[in-house]
């Protein structure tokens, strides 16, 4: 098989017509799971592709792109879209055979091969890769609620932050190997290592502490109390490590990019407080000197919005996503792109490719924002494993006017459906049996929210 967008036929004698060919579309079947549209064309052409991707890609194992001669399980790729590819598709049957792949794959040393299943003799241990075997078992228990899927995984997952353990130097830190680092980040050509390049390790050793928060979360719920302790005393020395090799006094960071503050924010690597709000604003900072463009890569892009939100940056994110030059999820929308692509400029704005090499037109991995659409756009959150506790809480912005999203979660169907008309807003929300539902209802300039909490059925709000 062969992923392609086009065909051509060479010496055929009779007359070629359209209609004679039929083009098949080969994925593992994934009942489709959510939906999302909006009053935005570029935005629903963005989701599309996003789910046209994740379709071509997704065939046994979650593959890189299905077009040239990799087509291969890249832990890295599946790991930053793993949260996006649940809402779009049910892959819990899919990743639940793949995490075995992983573990069965997995060195006797605990690190994590490259791709899996591992056909590259063993390279692994990249951070961000690597932490496949921790992101993915507490995303699904997540999302479906289910036990087993961390009790499958629980010894890989306590071998990969061991092996971190492993090579921790005398500092405190995981400074050691090689690593793809922020994968793909824009760089710009007159760019000296001091713009939009992160420092490896200063990536490694966020991925360490998000990697251990999550092995903690994993003991808690499989009801581990010795495990527990052990790694939230681990996880304090990996933060305080960080802050001390990584943030000046002032709280500006080593790496000052915008994938280096995602990642810091993110998994809460900084003191609570006044240098989370400062990190916050040199983000922001950070964007506008890019003329609010984002510079992040496969590990900082899945969380650049999410954060931006979390630290009242709402207007912010919204102008990121409907960004329409390079580098932005829209200047290939706008270059024709019908799947999302491996580079944020695989074609230059004059036609030409960026490289004819390593190019890749159909690769999930910065689809990853589509996670942030369902869940802010759509408003449609998670408060509690398999949805049990469900926020609805749309974000009004990017001079929106209407959007829907749903999503079949284990209880049931979840509709959010938000219009504004006439300074008016509408609201209607479908929440399933047997689950509650705090829902947030803005003002149509939506700067002001009234909450409701609500059982199961259909409700309609207006303001």
């Amino acid at each position: 098989f062969y992923g392609f967008r086009y065909i051509k036929v060479d010496g055929y004698p009779g007359e070629l017509l359209p209609e004679n060919f039929t083009a098949v579309a080969l994925y593992s079947d994934m009942a489709p799971a959510g939906t999302f549209s909006c009053s935005n064309p570029l935005l629903n052409q963005l989701q599309h592709n996003i789910t046209w991707g994740q379709r071509g890609n997704f065939l046994d194992v979650p593959t890189d792109c299905p077009q040239r001669d990799e087509r291969l399980g890249w832990t890295g790729d599946a790991q930053a879209f793993f949260r996006t590819a649940t809402y779009n598709f049910n892959v819990k049957n899919f990743f639940t055979k793949w995490l075995k792949d992983v573990a069965a794959d997995q060195r006797a040393d605990g690190a994590i091969p490259h791709v899996i299943p591992d056909v590259l003799n063993g390279e692994g241990g990249a951070t961000g890769w690597s932490d496949v075997s921790t992101i993915i078992p507490w995303q699904m228990y997540e999302i479906y609620g289910d036990k087993q899927v961390l009790t499958d995984q629980y010894a890989s997952m306590q071998a990969w932050v061991g092996y971190m353990i492993k090579h921790t130097n005398a500092n405190g830190l995981f400074a050691y190997g090689d690593h793809f680092g922020d994968w793909l980040s824009y760089r710009p050509g007159n760019d000296s290592g001091t713009d939009a390049v992160t420092d490896k390790y200063e990536i490694a050793q966020c991925f360490f502490a998000h990697s251990t928060q999550l092995l903690i979360n994993a003991a808690k719920v499989l009801n581990k109390p010795d495990d527990t302790a052990k790694y939230e005393a681990l996880l304090k020395s990996i933060k305080a490590a960080y802050n001390k090799e990584y943030v000046t006094g002032s709280g500006r960071l080593m790496s000052n990019t915008q994938t280096a503050y995602v990642l810091a924010l993110q998994f809460d690597m900084l003191p609570e407080g006044e240098t989370r709000t400062k990190a916050a604003q040199y983000l922001a900072d950070n964007i506008g000197k890019y003329n609010n463009h984002l510079t992040t890569g496969f590990l900082g892009t899945p969380y650049l919005c999410h954060v931006l939100s979390r630290f009242g940056y709402n207007d912010l994110a919204y102008t990121l996503l409907l960004q329409e030059t390079f580098p932005s999820w829209l200047y290939p929308v706008k270059m024709g792109a019908t799947t999302i692509w491996e580079r944020w400029d695989g074609i230059k704005p004059d036609g030409s490719f960026q490289t004819p090499e390593m190019n890749s037109f159909n690769h999930y991995a910065y689809g990853a924002i589509g996670d942030w659409m369902y869940q802010n756009i759509a408003g449609i959150q998670l408060a509690e494993p398999a949805f049990k506790k469900i926020v609805i809480k749309p974000i009004i912005g990017g001079k929106l006017t209407w959007a829907e999203g749903s999503y079949n979660s284990p209880y049931g169907k979840i509709i959010s459906k938000w219009k504004i008309a006439d300074n008016k807003l509408t609201m209607d929300v479908t929440i399933p049996k047997n689950t509650t539902a705090d829902i947030y209802v803005p003002d149509a300039a939506g700067k002001d929210y009234k909450k409701y909490t609500v059982s199961a059925g259909e409700h309609h709000y207006s303001r």
